[in-house]
């Protein structure tokens, strides 16, 4: 079985593909790995061509449409070790076009599809529990640390929804920031929203958001299950309703 490798980043990996596609191999014959850098480690290193890569999304978008949203979910959840299945997926959706995804008992379909699936569902539950948070310099902060990189549609998303505010979407676990100016969203780092400083008003409104939320819940209504079914436990850290009331 030939063995190749890129460089661990998601254009390095769609890159590779392409360049394996085009080389006639086998895919169900291929190993395709991150380079780990270790002296004996085995296997041909293909460098990462951002042509091919956008080539393969253009190629793939004719082809496949709702493959290529399969890939851009697969993408988020930042899975190791099954690049090989990635690999073999695309190679099958150019064979079948859209009718890929409903080959759920060809393994590395269902490993593809199910993990696209998982990112897509907490992408859509962020949608509805991000908390933001005004801060002494009138901006809006939002943090959360999901189990999936889905920070960039998270804040297209937003930028849509909350267009006259400025703001930011911290995500702590992968210590990576969206800003919006209002205007245009950027990426990148905000150590300094870290530790943020919550304005005196924030402060106020989120007393009243608590006792608003203790206030109208009905002791004999309460399910404990359904509701960690619809808003799971771990995401309640950064959820001001599920807070003890004392100020960050």
């Amino acid at each position: 079985m030939k063995k190749y490798l890129y460089d661990g980043t998601p254009e390095g990996l769609v890159s590779a593909i392409s360049s394996i596609l085009e080389s006639g191999d086998d895919p169900q014959q291929v190993f395709l790995g991150v380079r780990k850098d270790t002296l004996f480690e085995e296997g041909l290193f293909l460098r990462n061509d951002s042509a091919k890569a956008e080539a393969l999304f253009e190629r793939l978008r004719l082809r496949a449409p709702d493959a290529v949203h399969t890939l851009w979910y697969f993408m988020m959840a930042e899975t190791e070790d099954i690049e090989s299945s990635l690999m073999r997926y695309v190679a099958l959706a150019f064979e079948h076009g859209n009718q890929v995804n409903g080959y759920l008992t060809h393994p590395d379909v269902k490993a593809v599809v199910g993990t696209a699936r998982k990112a897509g569902r907490e992408l859509h539950r962020m949608k509805g529990l991000l908390r933001f948070e005004q801060l002494r310099d009138g901006t809006w902060l939002a943090r959360m640390e999901p189990d999936h990189n889905v920070i960039q549609p998270l804040a297209h998303h937003f930028s849509r929804r909350l267009r006259g505010q400025e703001w930011f979407i911290y995500d702590v676990r992968r210590r990576s920031a969206a800003h919006w100016d209002g205007g245009v969203i950027s990426f990148g780092t905000v150590e300094q929203f870290s530790r943020p400083e919550l304005s005196e008003e924030e402060k106020v409104m989120q007393q009243m958001w608590q006792t608003f939320f203790k206030t109208i819940a009905i002791p004999e209504r309460k399910n404990p299950r359904l509701q960690k079914s619809n808003m799971p436990a771990k995401y309640w850290t950064y959820l001001i309703e599920k807070q003890d009331g004392q100020n960050r």
